[in-house]
Formats: C-alpha cells, structure tokens, sequence
C-alpha cells in the first residue's frame, strides 16, 4: 500500500499539471510515427512493472497526444472536456470495482439515485426503477428500442424473445434523415433490418415532417407491415435540430406506436429558457436515451436509458438463473433485468459527483453558456460575407460553412476540418447538411470563449487559403 499512496499523489500531480495546461498547448497534434510505434508495437512485459515507471511512460507517451476535446477551442463531434469532480472520484470507482447488477451495496443504491437526477433535470417522468446507467446512447437506444420490439409484439399476441422474428410481419421503425446512425445500428442488431427504417423527411429548419411521418405509416400499414416505433431528436448532431416532439407524440398515440426520443446529446438543452419551448413534449416519450459523458462531462463513459414504464424493459431483457437469484432484491430486482448487461461498472459514481459538483444551477449555467456562444457564432457567421449559416441555432451546435468564392464549395468545406485540426489553433469537424458539405462546431467547454470563436473563424479562413 505504500508504493501505491506515493504512485497515487504523484498521479494526482500529472493528472493536475495536465488539466491545468491544456489551454496553452495545441489542440490536438498527429502522434510521430516513432511514438505510434511505442503505443500499438510494444511487448508485454514479462515481469512486472513498477507503478511509478507506468505513470513516466503514460506521462511521456500518452498525455502529450489527447483527443484534444479537453481544450476550449475544440468544437468536433460532440465530445466534452472532463469534468474534474468527475475524474478526481472515478479512482474511488475503481478502488471498490463492484459490479452493479443489483444487490445491497452502495453502487446500486446510488444508481437509483443518478438516474432520478437525470430525469429530473430534463423532465421526464420517473416511475421508482425507471433507468438505467449505460455504457452510452448507443446501448441506451438498443435498450429502448428492444423494449418497444417486446412491447410491440406482446400487444400482437406473442413473445419476441421466445420466437424471434421470422414468419411475423416485418417491423417497422421511422426516423428522420438527421437521425443519429445509433438508431439505425440498434434496428440492425435487433433483426428489425436497414430496410425496416423509414427515413422521415426534414423541413427546411431539419425537423422531422409530421405529415411526411403519418403519410408512411398509412401506406405502410396498408402494406400489410406493423409500425412499431417512432424515434425523434431532441438535438441531432449534424445542426441541433429538436423536432416536434408534442407533433410526433400525437402521432405515436393515435397509431399505438413507441415513442423513443433520443437526447443523447441535446436533451439538456432543455434548460436554456430560450429553447426550452421546442422541447414540448419531452415528457410524452415512452422512452428517452441521454449522454452525461456528453454535455456534462462525466468521464466517459456513461449514458442513460430513461423509461416511462419500467416493467416494460424488464419484461424485453429479465433472465436470472438460479445461481442470481436475490431473495432480498425488492420488487425491482436488479439492473441486469433491465438491459443486457450482467457485469456492470459503478458508472453512478463519477455521474453523481459531477452532478453534485455542478448542481442543478451549475448545469443550467453550462447550458445556457454553450448555446449562447452557439447563438453567438451564428450571428458572427450571418455578419461575415465568407460566410453562411445553413439551419437555425437551436442547442450549442453551429452549422455553417466558408464561402470566399462562388464555385468548389462542397471541395473547399470539405478539406477544411483536416486542414485546420492540422494547424494545431482551433478543431472542428464536418458533415453534410441539406446535400452541402459543411461545417460544424459543437460547444460544450465552460471555458470557451467568444474570442475562441474569432480565432476559430480566423482559423478556417487561413486553412482555406492555403488549399
């Protein structure tokens, strides 16, 4: 234990000094081919190694070659910096390694916990048992919709679990063409087929068309096909869209079918008063997949799958041989009842301490700070001739792209994010929107700034010039 206090403060230390200097290095920078080779070539060492030399090789090898999303300037994907109340308590995680099946010991009580936390902040209603920790939204989604595939069935007459799929009429699941691609692995992996996803058109602001979505689940069941679900965006990734959540909840109601909403990254948003009206019907989804490790910043990773009725999930997944069996386990049973895995890390500790650590007015303050700075870099995009905004501003994600010239746009924005994470000053990523190629940042550091987006803006122009 002594090797381990000394190793564990000088951890401390590396882990402080790495945090607290992030800002002045680069953003992020290429791994040398001769440190690519330290990390994928070496041997396992035939003994053991001394804690203090794994501590120098990772302060030497690893911490000078981060993702980058730790920096105020990186706006790529939708990856957050850490929060610290989170990375100073996943040790202590680590130091009990439970696995939070269920039982009488504090990671499953906690759990309880963290997740009525979460539904709270966001609104959603929360039955006792009603969610579960994950180990993000795509498990989460394969959790939700898993349950509406049991539920459909059942409702039909028989059990999915017991007699798959075949020889029932074909599933059908509708999305819009923004939805996250978690969506579309979750319908492959639960047999539903890429051919069972409808893609729901967008309007000019990429939210769902509620009229597109009644009109293809007519025609659908006049195919003699079974809709079962219908999953919106509370932010997609591509431009923040929310879609009309309280329009597609009277749709699901009206066809009987599973309204999932997936929040993973922009369900928070919620907490911005300026949004918070587009959100309506929120609180009307059967099912809801959100991501602390996204705008919270809980270490990754951990997401979450919020459900209306927890006997549903229950239902798709329980399976407890006899050797689980848990007489003192109360009418909740245990999480692994609830989705599908057995083994499950004490993910409720570092998502209670960041939550803690922020409180409820903390993360409203994030919140409100990111999209804020979304807004305010739309506005700079709108005021600026070489560029051009290309959806509305809803959450802390900005989608625009650079127009210096009149032709080999699509060419031109797409070159750009490699060329600028290059640079090493600033990082963002690009997609495509409405058949363009685009650019987009998404804003979850607390410390960014507005003179981080002059830089960023800054940044693309000095990038394209030399393309």
């Amino acid at each position: 234990m002594h090797d381990l206090r000394q190793a564990g403060a000088k951890a401390a230390e590396i882990m402080a000094d790495h945090l607290e200097g992030v800002a002045e290095r680069p953003v992020w920078r290429p791994v040398p081919d001769g440190e690519l080779a330290w990390l994928t070539r070496q041997e396992l060492p035939e003994t053991g190694r001394a804690l203090d030399e794994l501590l120098e090789d990772a302060r030497e090898h690893v911490l000078p070659y981060p993702m980058g999303n730790g920096h105020p300037r990186f706006f790529g994907w939708v990856n957050s910096p850490p929060n610290p109340a989170g990375v100073l308590i996943e040790p202590l995680a680590a130091a009990l390694n439970p696995s939070c099946a269920g039982g009488d010991h504090a990671g499953p009580h906690l759990e309880r916990a963290v997740v009525r936390w979460l539904a709270g902040l966001v609104g959603f209603p929360h039955p006792p048992g009603g969610g579960l920790l994950t180990s993000g939204a795509s498990m989460a989604t394969v959790i939700c919709l898993a349950t509406a595939r049991q539920q459909a069935a059942l409702a039909d007459g028989w059990d999915a679990r017991e007699e798959g799929l075949s020889g029932r009429p074909s599933m059908v699941m509708y999305v819009t063409e923004e939805g996250h691609s978690c969506l579309h692995k979750a319908a492959q992996l639960l047999g539903l087929g890429a051919r069972n996803v409808r893609l729901v058109p967008v309007d000019a602001t990429y939210r769902m068309d509620v009229r597109a979505l009644r009109a293809m689940i007519a025609e659908d069941l006049d195919a003699g096909l079974r809709p079962f679900c219908v999953a919106g965006s509370a932010g997609t990734v591509n431009s923040g869209a929310v879609d009309p959540l309280d329009e597609i909840a009277d749709v699901a109601a009206a066809y009987g079918l599973w309204f999932h909403v997936d929040g993973a990254y922009g369900a928070l948003g919620v907490l911005d008063d300026g949004a918070a009206a587009q959100y309506a019907g929120l609180e009307r989804a059967d099912s809801l997949a959100l991501d602390p490790h996204k705008w919270l910043g809980v270490p990754v990773g951990c997401g979450c799958a919020l459900l209306r009725d927890p006997g549903a999930a229950r239902a798709a997944f329980s399976l407890v041989p006899s050797y689980l069996v848990d007489e003192n386990a109360g009418d909740l049973g245990w999480f692994a009842e609830y989705g599908p895995e057995q083994t499950r890390p004490f993910r409720a500790l570092k998502t209670w301490a960041t939550l803690s650590y922020l409180g409820r007015s903390g993360v409203k303050r994030l919140v409100e700070h990111t999209t804020g700075l979304a807004r305010t870099l739309g506005a700079m995009v709108e005021a600026a001739p070489d560029f051009e905004l290309l959806a509305p501003v809803t959450t802390s994600i900005t989608a625009f792209r650079h127009t210096p010239r009149a032709d080999g746009l699509d060419e031109l924005n797409r070159a750009i994010p490699v060329a600028v994470q290059a640079r090493g000053n600033a990082f963002l990523t690009g997609t495509r929107l409405g058949g363009r190629d685009a650019l987009r940042t998404c804003i979850l550091h607390p410390d960014t700034t507005e003179q981080d987006l002059v830089v960023l803006l800054d940044e693309i122009r000095l990038a394209a010039k030399a393309l």
